[in-house]
């Protein structure tokens, strides 16, 4: 009898590779206890169900973390753009699709819509995302993973009608507003601190009282610099224009105690 593994093996019109969707899509709750003062999502924690997204599109391909771990390489966020028309509310489920746009050899970029349960799109995202060795901390040629592979992937003709990162600018006069302190909780998979994290302590600078009455549109993020537990972090706030507003994150440098530009954002708030 023949053995149908030896077959299986042997098909001549194998491929290397069974190709997916270029689009994944992945289903989240809004849990409650993730949800602020007003019943809707945290803008944080839909960014790090945005990121997952990313992971498991990206790991389902063939060119995600998983692969990439025993290689000594990993995916590192370089800009982040969210624009939300709604949050989801609590016990919502909804919908985070994800593509990538584009594959160069430094960077690719990738795009996000966000779905309720009934289709109605939320928001839009868009990110661009760099590959580094872990030792060394240096890019790596994205294209010389599994020859090039996430190129298959490329999705130009789905649409994400929101502008680009646009360059945020924060002036001379920009006022220190806040310096925190960054601990175990801050740390994800990749040893350093979360891009989110940085999120969450820019809307911290805003109190209950202001987002009572103003609801937060858009959010850019450039990242800069790489930044680590133990390392203290300066925020700069200036309003560059009515309800727009600039922060630039900077930490003391350890040795020669100056200063480094770790990130920069831009905030566009509207009224509630």
């Amino acid at each position: 009898m023949t053995n149908p593994l030896v077959i299986f093996f042997m098909t001549p019109n194998m491929t290397r590779h069974e190709m997916k969707d270029k689009v994944g899509a992945y289903e989240f709750l809004a849990e409650p206890f993730h949800c602020d003062f007003s019943g809707r999502l945290f803008m944080g924690h839909l960014g790090n169900h945005m990121l997952n997204a990313a992971d498991f599109h990206s790991n389902d391909r063939g060119y995600g973390m998983s692969v990439l771990g025993p290689m000594h390489r990993t995916w590192v966020l370089s800009r982040l753009v969210i624009e939300m028309d709604v949050m989801p509310k609590a016990y919502d489920k909804f919908t985070v699709e994800t593509w990538v746009e584009s594959a160069m050899k430094y960077f690719t970029g990738r795009n996000f819509a966000i779905t309720s349960a009934d289709g109605r799109v939320c928001g839009y995202g868009k990110s661009i995302w760099a590959m580094i060795d872990t030792v060394t901390r240096q890019p790596v040629d994205i294209l010389s993973i599994n020859d090039g592979l996430v190129l298959e992937y490329v999705e130009k003709d789905k649409p994400c009608p929101i502008d680009k990162p646009g360059r945020a600018r924060v002036g001379e006069g920009a006022k220190l507003v806040r310096t925190v302190d960054t601990y175990y909780n801050d740390v994800d998979i990749n040893g350093h601190i979360n891009s989110i994290k940085y999120i969450e302590h820019a809307l911290d600078l805003f109190d209950v009282e202001w987002f009572k009455a103003h609801r937060l549109k858009r959010m850019e993020v450039a990242y800069i610099a790489e930044t680590y537990q133990g390392d203290k972090l300066s925020f700069f706030v200036e309003e560059t224009e009515d309800l727009h507003y600039g922060i630039k994150l900077v930490k003391t440098d350890k040795n020669t105690h100056g200063t480094i530009e770790v990130c920069r954002m831009s905030l566009f708030f509207v009224k509630d």
